[in-house]
């Protein structure tokens, strides 16, 4: 008789319940809580709006910020970038693309403590700021 080249162990797995809200039925906060407010901003799709007029200011300020930041990376396409990483580390590339939820830059000639990589991702989350001359 062949014996097995695995071993397969069945382990319980505990399930993780989220507590149920203040209304009973949910498991989310109640938006007009006093905590719920104090926690999110007002202008989330969840929360309750302050009134239309600074909603409509606030997302207007948003657009903005978001197009500048947008036309920031199409400028910096073919540039020479210095990013400034978590633990003091500063590295120069230059800039290639992000992905589609700007969550990854794409370099080339990453030039690191350690040498130079050809080619590279760099992760949104590991970058603290960036700099380019225009």
């Amino acid at each position: 008789q062949e014996t097995p080249h695995f071993l397969l162990l069945l382990v319980p797995v505990a399930v993780i319940r989220l507590p149920r809200g203040p209304d009973g039925s949910s498991r989310g906060f109640d938006p007009s809580s006093l905590r719920f407010q104090a926690l999110g901003p007002a202008s989330l799709s969840f929360a309750v709006p302050r009134n239309a007029a600074e909603l409509e200011q606030e997302q207007q300020g948003r657009v903005a910020l978001r197009e500048r930041y947008l036309r920031s990376l199409m400028a910096m396409a073919g540039r020479s970038v210095d990013f400034t990483m978590y633990e003091r580390v500063n590295v120069t590339a230059l800039f290639g693309t992000s992905d589609v939820d700007i969550l990854n830059f794409q370099v080339s000639e990453l030039q690191t403590p350690l040498g130079v990589q050809r080619e590279a991702l760099l992760r949104c989350s590991d970058i603290i700021a960036y700099s380019f001359e225009l």
